[in-house]
């Protein structure tokens, strides 16, 4: 099971979006629709899918949250595993484009050969990039964190923490901004990558003007195996008490989190109608989960 997963918020449109997504990258698949009732956003779609085989999650949760590019993913389209790298990444861009907004042009620049930034029509923006086949290998996915606004610069500052939390974790290649790239600071990652769990991440800084920031509508689930584990990451990331609710947590960077344990998820694939709409309700109190009173919600004790 992935450790990581990309939580993705939108007002109505988590199944719509799903859909749309699975029929542009290869190899991917819709595994589970939840319907949750009588939540604060009013029923609630959940869905779980597949792109490429890298896992994420949606959900329809109403209009509070609006997804932006500070959370973005790079496609990595290496010529060294498929020679037909940069058609393929032309037809997904065609695809992606359609209704979206064009972020960076599709072009060369001196970092590729051919890539481009875009936002689709909801919202969500992608990285395609054709990859240098003699770099370092990657993922097809990664998902890429901008850090903007008032925390531009501490890039570096939170890989560091990343690293410390998360277990199989390692450094990978970091390029930082050089004299004359004002506004941003001298030394701060002009990019970076580094893993987690065995997951590939990405982040950047940037100091420039940006009308967004990291909010609840990308979040990271991470999944927990017992109570112990739900209780360390909590501490080791929360750091806004006032984000605290149903699982998730802030940062001290405004990285959004969701602590939750796989438990639980077993709990809302396999339960009844009334077990999942009890453990439903008992999460909803809680901030923090606790495993014990959720299993005793589904139980019906």
């Amino acid at each position: 099971m992935q450790k990581i997963i990309p939580h993705l918020w939108f007002d109505r449109e988590a199944v719509e979006a799903a859909e749309f997504y699975t029929t542009v990258f290869p190899d991917s698949r819709i595994t589970r629709i939840t319907t949750l009732h009588d939540t604060p956003s009013g029923d609630t779609d959940i869905v779980a899918f597949e792109l490429a085989g890298y896992s994420f999650m949606a959900i329809s949760a109403g209009p509070m949250f609006k997804i932006n590019p500070s959370i973005s993913f790079f496609v990595n389209f290496d010529p060294s595993r498929d020679p037909n790298a940069r058609q393929h990444l032309n037809e997904m861009w065609e695809k992606l484009a359609k209704g979206g907004t064009e972020l960076m042009p599709l072009q060369e620049y001196p970092f590729s050969k051919h890539y481009g930034w875009i936002q689709d029509r909801f919202g969500l923006s992608w990285q395609l990039i054709l990859t240098d086949p003699e770099g370092d290998e990657r993922p097809f996915i990664v998902p890429s964190l901008l850090f903007v606004g008032e925390v531009a610069g501490r890039a570096e500052e939170a890989i560091n923490l990343y690293l410390s939390v998360f277990n199989d974790s390692k450094m990978g290649i970091i390029q930082r901004y050089g004299p004359g790239q004002e506004p941003d600071k001298e030394g701060s990652v002009m990019f970076a990558d580094f893993m987690l769990e065995g997951q590939w991440f990405s982040a950047m800084d940037s100091a420039y003007a940006h009308e967004f920031a990291f909010n609840e509508a990308i979040s990271f689930l991470v999944n927990c195996e017992d109570q112990e584990e739900i209780d360390y990451y909590w501490y080791k990331l929360s750091a806004v008490p006032e984000a605290e609710v149903c699982g998730w947590l802030k940062d001290r960077f405004g990285l959004s989190w969701q602590v939750s344990p796989v438990a639980m998820d077993r709990m809302m694939r396999e339960g009844s109608p009334e077990q999942v709409s009890r453990v439903t309700q008992a999460f909803l109190q809680m901030k923090k989960f606790d495993l014990a009173e959720l299993q005793k919600a589904f139980e019906g004790g």
